[in-house]
């Protein structure tokens, strides 16, 4: 069993260390930090990480090839996993069409871009010229390789639809899938396992994180109110495919958007914010969340994700998930 935990960007830079180093001493395997547009950039929060801690692998969740180009993609990781002293994983995906058209960057071919940019990445790791560009039709000539050496870096992508979700199979050497409702994991491992046998690959060489929103705390009450405004946040980014799993129409999705993104109103954006929307994560004591990760362990997950918010103070979050979940749930895996 793997044990992992996501954070947002949208904490104070300096706040993600001590997270790096309580997740570390709860014993979590990886520490994943997105990059979310207008929000702080992950490259220096996990730089800090990377200094203080020393056993914990970190990751991105995700950069993506629009808003940074794949050559500045492979130098930061590069040079990242080179301070952390090979520690480093790289999460890529597409991202999400409605942040990225917010500074009027065209949001084309996500399926080819993203294949294109895995393939462009890994050669610049193995210290080769693209065979391609990232960016057709403009070429990369004999110039475009790393001057540093570096290995081969785990390439994880972010995935939400069924065809990005497949070709975590087929590309990628882990999936950071987003679960929405956590019980849809089934379907998600059977879409990269036929991914992977396409490809003529080991679906069991995969590490397929099962990516859930969790908040804890034992006032059900507050762990419901911080993860309602995760969903205001980022509800209106979801597929149709998702909302349809959860039975939330569209046009909700909208309202709860106009509310935060142009009200600016996240009191009102937060009360929106439906039961049949909370589906999305799992709030409650570590005895609910226990019990709904062990449902994702019986369906076969060998690496549970623990995302954001994880409750209403991070930091105790960590510490009641290591001592409540993960050390019963390593027991129960074990036995």
């Amino acid at each position: 069993m793997r044990f992992s935990v996501r954070f947002n960007n949208d904490l104070p830079a300096m706040a993600y260390a001590p997270l790096a180093q309580a997740a570390e001493a709860a014993g979590f395997d990886q520490f994943w930090v997105s990059d979310d547009l207008f929000l702080r950039g992950v490259w220096p929060i996990l730089s800090a990480c990377a200094l203080a801690t020393r056993r914990i692998a970190l990751g991105t969740c995700i950069v993506n090839p629009y808003t940074m180009h794949p050559a500045e993609i492979a130098m930061q990781a590069a040079a990242l996993d080179e301070l952390s002293g090979g520690r480093f994983h790289l999460g890529v995906a597409a991202g999400a069409a409605d942040f990225i058209e917010w500074i009027g960057v065209p949001y084309r071919r996500p399926l080819a871009t993203t294949a294109e940019t895995l393939r462009t990445l890994r050669a610049l790791f193995a210290g080769a010229v693209p065979a391609r560009a990232a960016r057709p039709p403009a070429g990369w000539n004999d110039q475009a390789y790393l001057r540093f050496g570096t290995r081969p870096i785990p390439l994880y992508l972010g995935a939400m639809s069924p065809q990005m979700t497949r070709m975590i199979g087929e590309l990628a050497d882990g999936g950071l899938p987003l679960l929405f409702p956590p019980e849809s994991f089934a379907e998600t491992a059977a879409l990269v396992h036929a991914g992977a046998l396409a490809a003529g690959r080991d679906p069991a060489a995969i590490d397929l994180a099962a990516c859930v929103w969790v908040s804890i705390d034992d006032d059900h009450a507050a762990a419901e109110a911080v993860l309602r405004g995760k969903i205001a946040y980022y509800g209106a980014a979801l597929s149709d495919a998702v909302l349809a799993r959860l039975g939330v129409p569209r046009q909700a999705m909208l309202a709860i958007d106009e509310a935060l993104h142009h009200q600016r109103d996240l009191a009102r954006a937060c009360a929106l914010v439906t039961p049949a929307m909370l589906r999305i994560g799992i709030a409650g004591d570590a005895a609910a969340v226990r019990t709904r990760l062990a449902g994702l362990m019986a369906a076969g997950a060998r690496h549970l994700s623990i995302g954001p918010p994880l409750g209403p103070d991070p930091l105790a979050a960590l510490a009641i998930l290591g001592r409540e979940v993960l050390a019963p749930l390593r027991a129960m895996a074990a036995r």
